[in-house]
Order: structure tokens, then sequence, then C-alpha cells
């Protein structure tokens, strides 16, 4: 299984190593050590736990959708030229960028400070996981 240290894990959940620390004292996570005596967490258990504090603010959106990935965030920056425009927004710890025509972002009202949803339906999603040591990349 998949061990993950206390700054790590602290890190993925966006708090910091001490309350991860709480909550193994706390028994909220189990915590074991290392081979090299560091506290370290179940990755299974932090997914466990990181998937049901998981809380962006509810997407208000009346209409049905066949997408399942909605991110509910705040506009942080709006870049627009005669007729395309890059609008950022973040989601929690999720920083999302959309590119649309300048008059999308007319009639949705876009601009920093405005709640909006970032609604993903990809067909292509790329996995990558970090290469172990003498490991070698495919292409």
């Amino acid at each position: 299984m998949t061990q993950i240290r206390v700054s790590d894990a602290a890190r993925f959940l966006g708090v910091s190593d001490d309350t991860v620390r709480r909550w193994i004292d706390g028994g909220t996570l189990s915590g074991a050590r290392d081979a090299s005596g560091r506290t370290v967490v179940e990755g299974t258990e932090l997914a466990a736990l990181a998937k049901k504090q998981a809380g962006l603010p509810a997407d208000t959106a009346a209409a049905g959708s066949s997408a399942r990935n909605r991110f509910v965030g705040l506009v942080t920056s709006v870049v627009m030229d005669k007729v395309m425009a890059q609008v950022e927004l973040q989601c929690g710890p999720h920083r999302v960028v959309s590119l649309m025509s300048t008059e999308a972002v007319r009639e949705l009202g876009l601009e920093p400070g405005s709640v909006a949803t970032a609604v993903i339906k990809a067909t292509n999603v790329i996995v990558q996981t970090p290469s172990a040591p003498g490991q070698r990349q495919r292409a």
C-alpha cells in the first residue's frame, strides 16, 4: 500500500502538518512509521478522508447535465481581446482556466469576484504518476 508522509498528506488536503498530526493523535487518521522513522498515513485512508472533507459550495445551476465534473468558484481573472477571452477561476484549491468568446464573457457577466461554475466534460483525461527511481518513462 502507498504510504504518504505527513507533510505531503497536509499538502494534498490543504491543511497544515500540525493538523494532520492532530488527526493522527485524535484517531481521525491512522499513523505509522516508515523505514526512516517518519510518520506516514496509508494512501487509501487519506483518499477517503479527502473525499469526505471535499466541500465546494453547492452548484446552484438549475440545468441538468451529463457532466460530472462541476467546480463552483470565484472568477479571479478575465483577459479579453476583441474576439476571445481567458477566464480564470479558483475553485477551492483548484485553478481552472477557460478560453471562451468575449461575447460569452459579457453575456455571463464574468468579472473578478463573481461566482461561476466550471463544468468539465472530458472524453480524454490523462492520469500521471511519479516515476519510481530507475523506472523508465513510457511514451
